[in-house]
């Protein structure tokens, strides 16, 4: 029996297509020219690889710009973002708030490229009127159709975390490991920003459940912090399968190259959980999405929900989907 795909699961199932779903699993930040050049070229190189955008390029201004010079790296930023190919995924991280560089950024970032960009990643974000100092700034700009991805620093902006997420303006809340550990003032050893570490201090796991937490309870992305032993591609593996697994994290930084596969791979489904997912959505469809028998065990919208969300997830981490479900995804997902 063929497979109608007329009536798309989105459709059906409603709450399927939240928010947490609608990103990139990769966020990759570079700050350097040379480096923003090459991020854009591997980006446009894997692309073509896999036939899809899969992870986001920030442009960062707020470590990538020297002191003094912030409004000529703000003019290189608009220049690349402008530059880059239709398929690119280009988004900028401008200076905080409270920076005397920040309604400059915007201005010149977001008024002369806010068409080319996905977002606008605004870091040290304590409340939600931080937010809607950057939503001013933006909508000054001319970019009121551009989201926000916010970072969240401090114990104070990890308390303020659910009213940030609930602003309509703001797409994702990532954490920022080192800032946090930091405005500690030593009561988180070093140790707390390994990639051992993070996963075990209870202040860290506090604060990354929280933001988690906060991101699903609004369809929000939560997107988790760095790894810094960009070096070692096991730790990497690890920390973000554990991010993806056991937090609730449905995307991550990467800052260096060589850790965008190790995300790709760590936050993708397995085959299992794909050909299962594939198995029970196919079965919902020809039921007309009524309750279904499988496996010895019953399914229904709930259930549906879930597994069309693992394929979702295998389709934006670029793994192969059986021919059977490959319909649903013949337009790009938006």
């Amino acid at each position: 029996m063929t497979l109608d795909t007329s009536l798309h699961p989105r459709q059906v199932l409603l709450g399927a297509q939240a928010q947490t779903g609608l990103l990139p699993v990769c966020d990759h930040y570079s700050g350097v020219e040379a480096r923003m050049r090459k991020s854009l070229d591997l980006q446009a190189e894997m692309t073509e690889e896999f036939g899809a955008c899969v992870f986001d390029v920030t442009l960062d201004c707020e470590d990538g710009a020297p002191v003094g010079g912030e409004a000529e790296h703000a003019a290189l930023v608009v220049a690349l973002a402008t530059l880059a190919g239709d398929k690119a995924r280009v988004a900028v991280r401008v200076h905080p708030v409270d920076h005397p560089a920040f309604e400059q950024d915007v201005a010149t970032i977001a008024g002369s490229a806010g068409h080319r960009l996905t977002h606008l990643m605004v870091p040290k974000v304590e409340t939600v009127a931080d937010v809607r100092r950057a939503v001013q700034a933006l909508d000054a700009a001319g970019a009121e159709h551009l989201p926000l991805q916010v970072l969240i620093e401090s114990p104070a902006a990890v308390y303020h975390a659910h009213d940030i997420a609930a602003h309509p303006r703001v797409q994702s809340l990532s954490f920022g490991l080192m800032d946090f550990v930091s405005a500690h003032g030593g009561a988180i050893p070093a140790q707390g920003m390994s990639s051992e570490g993070q996963f075990s201090h209870p202040l860290v796991v506090r604060a990354k459940l929280g933001i988690a937490a906060a991101c699903h309870a609004h369809g929000k992305v939560p997107s988790h912090c760095v790894v810094t032993e960009f070096s070692d591609a096991a730790a990497m593996r690890a920390a973000a399968r554990r991010a993806a697994r056991e937090f609730g994290y449905t995307r991550m930084w990467s800052i260096h190259p060589a850790q965008i596969r190790p995300i790709l791979e760590a936050f993708a489904p397995d085959e299992e959980e794909i050909e299962d997912a594939t198995k029970i959505i196919a079965a919902a469809a020809r039921a007309d999405w009524a309750p279904i028998s499988f496996g010895g065990k019953l399914h229904d919208r709930a259930s549906y929900r879930y597994f069309w969300q693992v394929l979702e997830r295998a389709h934006r981490t670029a793994r192969a989907l059986p021919q059977e479900v490959r319909g649903w995804f013949a337009t790009p997902v938006h």
